[in-house]
C-alpha cells in the first residue's frame, strides 16, 4: 500500500489503523467517511506518529482524539 498516494481507500486504512492501534472503544465516533483527502497529509502526520509508538499516555490519547475530531469535515 502506497500512503503516499491521496486516495479514500488510503485515508479508510489509515483510519483503521489508528483505532487498532489506540483500541478505540467507541469506533462509531471515528469513522472514515468522517475524513476526506483535503486533510490527508494531517491524517497522515497523525498515522505515522500512531505507528511508531507502542504505548500513549491519556494525555497523549486526549490529544489524538482532540487532533483527529479537528479533522472531520465540517
Amino acid at each position: 500500500m502506497n500512503l503516499a498516494q491521496k486516495s479514500t481507500e488510503n485515508v479508510e486504512y489509515m483510519i483503521e489503523k489508528i483505532k487498532e492501534k489506540l483500541k478505540v472503544l467507541n469506533f462509531g465516533a471515528i469513522k472514515p467517511s468522517h475524513f476526506d483527502e483535503e486533510m490527508y497529509e494531517e491524517l497522515k502526520d497523525i498515522y505515522d506518529l500512531v505507528m511508531k509508538k507502542n504505548n500513549f499516555s491519556p494525555n497523549e490519547m486526549q490529544a489524538l482524539a482532540e487532533e483527529l475530531g479537528n479533522l472531520r469535515k465540517k
